[in-house]
C-alpha cells in the first residue's frame, strides 16, 4: 500500500493530519478489518471475513483489495443468494454482534443477492452487500451485463435491492465512502434498525486512489447499548401485570438477540407466567422450565394457544407478531385483552395497540421483575399450565414414537435426530412443514440451539444457513434439516463446506415433493396440482415417481452420505455423521400424508370465493366461518 503524509491543516498544535493514498476498494477493506462492536463490556471485531465470486465487476477492485490486505478471511462460495444466508446465519447465531460481507459481481451476481437480502431485512439481522455496478462515468456504457433505462441513466440492477434494503447507496466517487461506511456501520450495529446494508460500487469507482485521511482507518468500537423505557410507561405496565388475571407472555426473537433468556427465566419463576414462544423465540426458555408452554400460534401447542385465546394479558417481549404468531389476528380472544410491548423497536413495541415499553428486553425485564416482587399468578393458572405441559409432553412422546414402519412419519426423524443430538447442539431449517413441526417438537435445551428462517420462510436457507452457523459456533454440533424440495433448491454449498473443513450433519427428509403446500392445496378444496415429483403423462404431472438419488449427489458434492430406513438406521447414521470429520448427509424416505396436526389455531389463506369444484365450496364455507374469529387491535 501507498503511504504519504501531508500538511493540510491542524487538528491542534502540532499535530499534522496524516493521510494514506488508497484505491476506493483498498480503503473499504483497511476500514472495515477495525470496526468492532461491543456490548456489556465486551468487544467483538464486527466481520469476521468476506464471502464472494468475483466476476468483472469486482474482481479488479475488491478482488485486488482483498488479495493484496488479507486481513479479511475470504471464502469462496458457489451462489450469491446462499452467501447471504451464511452471512446472515452466521450474524443470528451470533445474537447480531458479528456479521460476514458479501461481494459479487455486477448484473446476475449482483441480482442473486436480492432474496438473501430480503431474508436478513425481514428477519432484523445485519448483513453488508458490496455489489459491484455499471460504470460511474458512463463512456464506455453499456458495459457487459447493464441494463439500460431510456428513462435515466441513473438506475441499475442493483436499485432492485432497495425494497429490501435497510440502508442503500451508490458510491459515485471514492471520497464518499468517508460519510457512507460510517452510515452504513451505524444501521449494521442498531438493534432497531438493523438488515441488510448495501453499498454500490461501480467498477471503475472501486479502481480510483484518494488521500484518505489516516484516523478514519483507526480502529472504532460501536456499543450496543441496552435502552431503558419510559419510567412512566413501566410504572403502568407494572399495574397493568398486577391486575391481570391470566397474563401470558411471549418470547420473540429479540429474547435471544438481547441475550435475556436468564432474565426470562428469572422473571417467569417469580411471577409464574407462562411463557409461550414464537419461532425466532423458540429456545428462550429450555423446553423442560416449569413456565414454558412451548410453541405459540399457528404450529403452536394445545395449551398455549388455548391460554393466548383466554388471556386478559399479552406481554410481548422482542417479537413483531407475525400472523403465525397472531394465527392470523385469530389467536386472542378475551373480550378485555390488552397488549404490553417490549422492544428496541418502536414501530414493534406499538402493534397490537400496545402499551410500549421501548427498550432491550434484558434490562426491561430486570426492571419489571424488580418492581412486581410479591406478585404471582394464582394457583389454579398455574395448575391449568402444568396440566397443558404435561399432556403436552405425552403428545411428544407419542407423536415421536408413532412406529408406523417404513417410510417413517416426519414427527418420528425429528425425535431420532432429537434423541441423538447433545443439549448444546444446533438445529437450522427453513421453509416446508419441517418448520411447523420442529416448532412444536423440537425439545431445545439450551438458547440458539434452534435456528429456523421463517421470518421470510426462504427454501434454499438451510445449508447455507448451518454453514454460518457453524462458522460462528464452531464448538456446538449443527445438525440441518432439509425437505427434499428445499434441497434440491440449494445443495451446491455441500462444496464449500468440503473446502473449509465445515462439519455439518444433514438430514434430507424424502418425501417426492413439496408435502407442506400439498397439504395446503388439499386443505383448501383442491387436488395438490404440482406438489409431487411425477413425470409428465398424458398432458399432466400424473406419472410415476421420479427417483432422485440424494446420496449419490451429496456424494459428488464432497459429503460422506448414506440412506436410512428405518428408525434405527437413521439413529446409526446420525452417530456415524457425528464421528465423520466433515459434512455428512443422511437420507430418509418420509410418508408424505403422515403430518403433524395442528393445535387450536388457524391460518387465514383465502379459498376462491366462487367454484365449479365442491371440496373448494366447502373450504370456502369453513373459511368464511374461521374469519369471523378475527379480531382488530
Amino acid at each position: 500500500m501507498a503511504h504519504r503524509k501531508q500538511v493540510s491543516g491542524y487538528h491542534s498544535a502540532g499535530e499534522v493530519r496524516m493521510t494514506r493514498r488508497l484505491t476506493m476498494a483498498q480503503a473499504v477493506i483497511a476500514f472495515l478489518k477495525n470496526q468492532y462492536s461491543e456490548r456489556d463490556g465486551k468487544e467483538h471485531r464486527f466481520f469476521e471475513g468476506c464471502l464472494g465470486i468475483f466476476g468483472h465487476g469486482n474482481v479488479a477492485g475488491i478482488g485486488q483489495a482483498l488479495e493484496q490486505d488479507p486481513c479479511l478471511p475470504y471464502y469462496l462460495v458457489r451462489n450469491e443468494q446462499a452467501m447471504v444466508h451464511t452471512a446472515s446465519a452466521f450474524a443470528k447465531t451470533s445474537n447480531r454482534l458479528r456479521t460476514l460481507v458479501c461481494t459479487t459481481s455486477i448484473g446476475p451476481g449482483a441480482t442473486n443477492m436480492v432474496t438473501g437480502a430480503a431474508v436478513a431485512t425481514v428477519n432484523r439481522l445485519p448483513v453488508l452487500l458490496l455489489p459491484g455496478d455499471i460504470f460511474a462515468r458512463r463512456d464506455v456504457a453499456p458495459v457487459l451485463q447493464q441494463l439500460e433505462s431510456p428513462g435515466s441513466q441513473d438506475v441499475s440492477v442493483n436499485d432492485c435491492f432497495k425494497p429490501v434494503a435497510r440502508y442503500w447507496d451508490r458510491i459515485q466517487r471514492p471520497e464518499q465512502i468517508l460519510t457512507a461506511l460510517p452510515a452504513a456501520m451505524r444501521v449494521l450495529t442498531s438493534p432497531s434498525e438493523t438488515g441488510a446494508v448495501v453499498l454500490a460500487l461501480p467498477q471503475d469507482v472501486q479502481a480510483e486512489a484518494f488521500d484518505y485521511p489516516e484516523h478514519f482507518f483507526r480502529k472504532r468500537v460501536w456499543p450496543i447499548a441496552r435502552t431503558r423505557c419510559d419510567s412512566t410507561l413501566m410504572a403502568e405496565a407494572v399495574e397493568w401485570i398486577r391486575s391481570a388475571r391470566h397474563p401470558l407472555l411471549i418470547a420473540g426473537g429479540g429474547v435471544l438477540y438481547s441475550e435475556a433468556s436468564e432474565a426470562l427465566s428469572s422473571f417467569a419463576s417469580q411471577t409464574g407466567i407462562p411463557v409461550v414462544e414464537t419461532q425466532a423465540g423458540k429456545g428462550s426458555l429450555p423446553y423442560d422450565h416449569p413456565q414454558c408452554l412451548g410453541a405459540i400460534g399457528v404450529t403452536g401447542t394445545p395449551g398455549a394457544n388455548i391460554l393466548a385465546r383466554e388471556a386478559d394479558l399479552i406481554l410481548g417481549v422482542g417479537t413483531r407478531y407475525s400472523d403465525f404468531t397472531t394465527a392470523s389476528q385469530s389467536a386472542f380472544q378475551h373480550p378485555s385483552v390488552r397488549f404490553i410491548n417490549i422492544n428496541v423497536c418502536e414501530f414493534d413495541a406499538g402493534k397490537q395497540a400496545a402499551l410500549p415499553l421501548v427498550g432491550d428486553a434484558k434490562v426491561t425485564l430486570e426492571e419489571l421483575r424488580s418492581l412486581l416482587t410479591g406478585v404471582r399468578v394464582q394457583d389454579s393458572y398455574s395448575a391449568q399450565m402444568q396440566k397443558f405441559r404435561a399432556s403436552w409432553e405425552q403428545e411428544v412422546d407419542r407423536i415421536y414414537n408413532l412406529n408406523v414402519g417404513v417410510p417413517l412419519s416426519q414427527g418420528e426423524v425429528i425425535g431420532v435426530v432429537n434423541e441423538v443430538s447433545g443439549p448444546h447442539d444446533v438445529v437450522v431449517c427453513a421453509a416446508g412443514s419441517l418448520p411447523g413441526d420442529l416448532h412444536k417438537l423440537w425439545r431445545t435445551r439450551e438458547p440458539n440451539g434452534y435456528h429456523l428462517e421463517y421470518g421470510y420462510s426462504c427454501m434454499g436457507y438451510e445449508i447455507s444457513g448451518g454453514m454460518g452457523a457453524k462458522m460462528a459456533a464452531p464448538d456446538r454440533n449443527v445438525y440441518v434439516m432439509v425437505g427434499d424440495g428445499s434441497y434440491l433448491m440449494m445443495a451446491q454449498e455441500i462444496v464449500t463446506a468440503a473446502q473449509e473443513g465445515i462439519k455439518l450433519i444433514v438430514v434430507v427428509l424424502d418425501n417426492h415433493g413439496f408435502s407442506s403446500i400439498g397439504g395446503l392445496s388439499r386443505a383448501c378444496g383442491n387436488r395438490g396440482m404440482g406438489t409431487e415429483y411425477r413425470y409428465r403423462r398424458n398432458g399432466k404431472l400424473e406419472g410415476d415417481s421420479i427417483p432422485v438419488d440424494f446420496v449419490a449427489n451429496a456424494q459428488s458434492l464432497g459429503a460422506h452420505a448414506v440412506r436410512a430406513k428405518t428408525r434405527d438406521d437413521l439413529r446409526n447414521a446420525l452417530r456415524e455423521a457425528g464421528q465423520q470429520p466433515g459434512t455428512s448427509v443422511v437420507v430418509i424416505e418420509t410418508a408424505y400424508d403422515q403430518r403433524v396436526p395442528g393445535y387450536e389455531s388457524w391460518w387465514d389463506v383465502p379459498i376462491a370465493e366462487v367454484s365449479e369444484v365442491a371440496p373448494v365450496r366447502a373450504a370456502r364455507e369453513k373459511y368464511v366461518k374461521a374469519r369471523e374469529k378475527q379480531r382488530v387491535f
